[in-house]
């Protein structure tokens, strides 16, 4: 199965080779956060699918993707299959500053069964957490971030209720460590772009590490 769109200014040949190379983008700073290829060509990968592009300066570009064809099959569920599902039902808070990226991991944690909600402005998602703490089961946050980053906006949880598991993102490894991280309390570490098959694991992971923390 096949799909192409054909759209903009076109790629020059400088840009070609990094069009899918997270938080490269060619726009000024504060405009472009150079994630969005990068997120489509990780989702088509993780479909064991191909994405190519054709541009030229002035014209445009097309960009063809492509996913393999596979039969139906009837799949039996074993016992074990289904207790290594990673879908859940608990309430999750999800901070990221893009809302493209926000909404996109906010669906997919939904489509998990997850109770998600989602915020673009850190502080505004400290106040929610402030005014109801026992309504979450785990916080998601972006690192970088206007006003409070989420190393920041972790401490501040944190300190209202020091119990609650948080997953941070980031794209800049040299910004935060997974040992760092986990020095300040921080359950969680991922780098983006961030797939739904790691997301999903990294919280289920947390959230059950979380339960055993708990004697439950």
């Amino acid at each position: 199965m096949s799909g192409s769109f054909s759209t903009g200014y076109g790629i020059s040949a400088e840009s070609m080779s990094r069009i899918f190379d997270p938080y490269f983008t060619t726009k000024d700073q504060g405009k472009g956060t150079g994630l969005g290829l990068a997120v489509v060509y990780g989702i088509v990968k993780e479909h064991k699918g191909d994405i190519t592009v054709e541009s030229e300066v002035g014209k445009g570009s097309t960009f063809n993707i492509l996913f393999p064809i596979m039969e139906k099959e009837l799949v039996v569920l074993s016992e074990k299959t289904i207790a290594d599902s990673k879908f859940g039902n608990e309430r999750l808070l999800l901070v990221d500053d893009e809302e493209s990226i926000a909404k996109f991991e906010s669906q997919m944690l939904t489509r998990l069964g997850y109770k998600v909600t989602f915020h673009v402005k850190s502080h505004e998602a400290l106040q929610t957490f402030r005014a109801n703490p026992h309504d979450f089961d785990l916080i998601i946050t972006d690192m970088t971030m206007p006003d409070m980053t989420g190393e920041q906006l972790a401490k501040e949880i944190l300190s209202i209720k020091s119990d609650i598991p948080i997953i941070i993102c980031t794209g800049f490894s040299e910004r935060v460590s997974k040992e760092q991280a986990e020095m300040m309390g921080v359950k969680g570490f991922l780098m983006k772009p961030v797939t739904k098959s790691d997301l999903a694991e990294m919280v289920r992971k947390v959230l059950d590490e979380a339960k055993v923390d708990k004697g439950n």
